[in-house]
């Protein structure tokens, strides 16, 4: 294909191209609003060595690990649970918290999330101060040349985790542009073997146009006008996917954000 006929199909198909992404982006957008806010908040601790040895850092990163299992057990979120005075089981704050350790910088990171930002704040405080008071108990029993003393950095802080109607509707919109470049192939696709114009024709067979049919002639002059305009077949296939498309794409964002 030479450029003017990309051209061409700009012009002519373009519209679908603003038509669905506008659509896919605006079915995020309003669908986000209707969904129930979800706060994450965040608190960081620091696991530091007593001294500036090699093997006790070594063993503090090693220890990391071991620290999620013991942040997400069970008798930890209970006694979260007991102290933060909260209504939930073991199970169901667990499901709620995410732990990520960082051996780079000796740091434990936790997150909490809940439709209510005081109940996240609460769960992601409560389970830190106790974790850290397990630590300070255990390092009682060691020696203080081999103790990795575990502090929280500071009080946890509450953000909106979801839905983000800005990233949504980006979202939507790449999805809507995506999908109508595959739509468009497809018609190309399908009319690919069609010659449309005469320079078309002189191009591909190599003869010379002498005359053509007008298109849209009246054969029958006492034939009626159409009172509404037709409606296109493929116009109504755009807003079946654009439909499809927006709500499908708006789950996706929704489980990935």
């Amino acid at each position: 294909m030479e450029f003017r006929d990309y051209l061409e199909i700009i012009r002519k198909r373009g519209w679908i191209f603003i038509f669905l992404a506008l659509f896919t982006a605006a079915v995020a957008v309003l669908v986000g609003k209707f969904q129930t806010p979800v706060y994450r908040a965040t608190i960081v601790l620091r696991a530091e060595p007593a001294r500036a040895d090699w093997g006790l850092s070594n063993t503090a990163k090693d220890l990391l690990r071991s620290y999620t299992l013991q942040i997400r057990s069970h008798n930890t979120a209970q006694r979260a649970i007991d102290r933060g005075q909260l209504d939930m089981s073991t199970d169901d704050l667990l499901s709620k918290i995410t732990v990520s350790p960082d051996p780079s910088n000796f740091s434990i990171r936790i997150d909490a999330k809940d439709t209510d930002p005081k109940v996240a704040m609460t769960i992601a405080q409560k389970v830190a101060e106790i974790f850290a008071e397990d630590r300070a108990a255990w390092n009682e029993k060691q020696d203080k040349r081999d103790r990795i003393e575990v502090a929280i950095i500071d009080s946890a802080r509450y953000e909106l985790f979801s839905p983000k109607l800005k990233i949504n509707g980006i979202v939507g919109f790449v999805v809507g542009l995506l999908l109508a470049g595959v739509i468009v192939f497809f018609l190309e696709w399908v009319q690919a073997d069609l010659l449309r114009t005469p320079e078309q024709v002189e191009r591909i067979t190599g003869l010379v146009v002498l005359g053509s049919i007008p298109a849209g002639g009246e054969a029958n002059p006492t034939r009626r006008r159409r009172l509404l305009p037709r409606i296109r077949p493929e116009t109504l296939l755009y807003f079946g996917l654009g439909l499809i498309v927006g709500a499908v794409g708006f789950a996706l964002v929704s489980q990935i954000l």
